[in-house]
């Protein structure tokens, strides 16, 4: 993947669908989706398999033509799309790289996504981008930087983007707020929804010694538009601690389902991802995952309508007067 290409210097004409087609507007269904790859192409248009939706990684699409393009026009005919940035760099300290930001644009307006995501991090400096999702400190000058990205980014896309929270391995001794708490505040003051990615609840509470299911309840969960599930790879820190780290590059874990449906009670039923960007297996392999994801999704349905934020538990972080500004 490469997160800063070349980009078209004009938007294109959005995708001509067919009349058996979904309309521009189509919505995730509340169904498990996959995340599309290249190896699976063939196997997409020949089976046509029953699969929620797809979503793909903005930046590698981010071309004037060709077969990732033309492979993606001819899925985007017969699926509801999500489409997911990871180069925005929302949590940068320098302003957004507009061009990066018009080359999504003109994706998001060629496609007609039912949602765009993006990711609570920074992952360029100095016109150089990285390979990696960097974490933040959660005080008042990061919030108000990601909060004008936020609406930077909203402004030219004209809709809403959803922020996923991070996986994270390091915490800054000068945050202010808790995760959950910040996440609160961006979307309150920006008006941008979560993409509640329930591995990395899990993955950044055992690397920090927090109870997941505490650091699940603190988030926004009320403005959650789409679950995010994967898998993760175990080691040992410096110290000898446990240490995982989000690789997508694996089954989701059994403490990941149950926690899952932990968050399905918080949320009702959602759009369900099933991420898997590394070690990939055969298509049939991940659709079954995804069966599995629905059938939480349907235990959870009946009850979805009576579905109760989860009661606030205590902060890390006591908040200064500052932060509150």
């Amino acid at each position: 993947m490469n997160p800063n290409p070349a980009s078209t210097s004009a938007c294109v004409a959005p995708v001509t669908l067919t009349r058996h087609s979904p309309p521009d507007s189509w919505p995730l269904p509340h169904r498990a989706g996959l995340g599309l790859k290249p190896e699976h192409f063939a196997h997409i248009h020949e089976r046509q398999p029953d699969v929620g939706f797809f979503e793909v990684h903005a930046e590698n699409y981010l071309v004037a033509g060709g077969p990732m393009l033309h492979h993606l026009t001819r899925i985007r005919e017969n699926y509801a799309l999500s489409i997911h940035g990871v180069g925005l760099s929302i949590g940068g300290e320098e302003p957004l790289d507009t061009v990066h930001l018009e080359a999504v644009a003109c994706l998001v307006q060629r496609y007609q996504p039912a949602v765009f995501s993006e990711h609570l991090a920074w992952s360029s400096h100095g016109g150089v981008f990285f390979n990696d999702l960097l974490p933040l400190p959660y005080n008042l000058p990061t919030l108000q930087r990601v909060c004008k990205h936020i609406d930077q980014v909203q402004n030219r896309l004209g809709r809403p983007l959803l922020l996923e929270n991070p996986s994270t391995y390091v915490e800054f001794i000068s945050s202010t707020w808790s995760e959950g708490d910040f996440l609160r505040e961006v979307v309150q003051r920006t008006g941008c929804g979560l993409l509640l990615d329930v591995n990395n609840v899990y993955v950044s509470a055992v690397n920090h010694g927090r109870d997941p299911m505490r650091s699940l309840c603190e988030l926004p969960c009320h403005a959650a538009g789409e679950i995010h599930l994967a898998g993760f790879a175990e080691d040992l820190d410096a110290a000898g601690d446990r240490l995982l780290i989000d690789t997508h590059g694996a089954p989701v874990a059994e403490a990941v389902w149950a926690l899952y449906d932990t968050a399905l009670a918080i949320t009702g039923p959602l759009p369900t991802l099933i991420e898997r960007d590394n070690d990939l297996p055969a298509f049939e392999v991940l659709r079954q995952e995804a069966r599995l994801a629905e059938m939480h999704l349907s235990a959870i349905a009946p009850t979805a309508s009576h579905a109760k934020p989860c009661p606030r538990t205590k902060t890390r972080y006591a908040p200064t007067q500052e932060a509150r500004a």
